[in-house]
């Protein structure tokens, strides 16, 4: 093999990979697949897409071998293929805030409501619990839940949150966090329990936060 010939296979190899990610919908269902393997059905559902197109995209991600599936009874099971596909969802969402300040603010005014809900930082929930005065709870579903979760965090999925609030201790500010910093679930729930008469606040932050701040730790 020729050195152009070399030059030309590994950046075209590269390319193949990277153009995985330059679709919003499958960066979507990168993301979703990060929390916790999931079935074509809960993909489709979560990303407002038919099953049909969502298997397209998934197919388009096998291919650059992004995700891998098994068979489960009836069903088919996408995962992530690989645990570093993590930090590289990560640092593009970081780089993209940092060259594009549309971003941040966009994300900072809807998911916190222009400031009406209050959010606290993954480096400053500890201190928080320690005081042993707040109730830290997981919005996701309970199969992301299961999958991997913050330290001492109640398992209160949005779904049932109208159905499962009365068991927050009122004396207690309840912390709420879902799947990140993009993620409306805990904006959501902040929004129900103050309306409830509970003390709330957003985390800004998530379980892929919360791994990388330990391991910097």
């Amino acid at each position: 093999m020729k050195h152009r010939e070399f030059k030309d296979f590994i950046y075209s190899h590269f390319t193949k990979v990277s153009k995985a990610f330059s679709s919003p919908k499958r960066f979507e269902l990168l993301d979703l697949l990060s929390q916790s393997p999931k079935t074509v059905e809960v993909l489709a559902k979560e990303t407002t897409m038919s099953v049909a197109n969502t298997s397209k995209h998934l197919q388009s991600l096998l291919e650059s071998k992004l995700v891998s599936f098994k068979k489960e009874k009836n069903y088919v099971i996408y995962e992530l293929a690989d645990g570093s596909i993590d930090s590289i969802l990560s640092s593009i969402k970081v780089l993209t805030e940092k060259q594009m300040n549309e971003v941040k603010h966009t994300r900072v005014d809807y998911i916190s409501k222009a400031s009406e809900i209050e959010a606290i930082s993954i480096e400053d929930l500890f201190s928080y619990l320690e005081q042993n005065n707040s109730q830290l709870i997981d919005v996701r579903p309970k199969r992301e839940y299961e999958a991997g979760h913050i330290p001492r965090a109640k398992s209160i999925p949005i779904t049932e949150l109208k159905e499962m609030f009365a068991s927050l201790p009122k004396d207690k500010t309840i912390i709420a966090y879902c799947r990140g910093p993009y993620c409306i679930y805990a904006t959501e729930a902040t929004e129900f329990l103050k309306e409830q008469g509970y003390t709330a606040y957003l985390l800004e932050a998530g379980v892929h936060e919360w791994k990388k701040l330990n391991q910097l730790n």
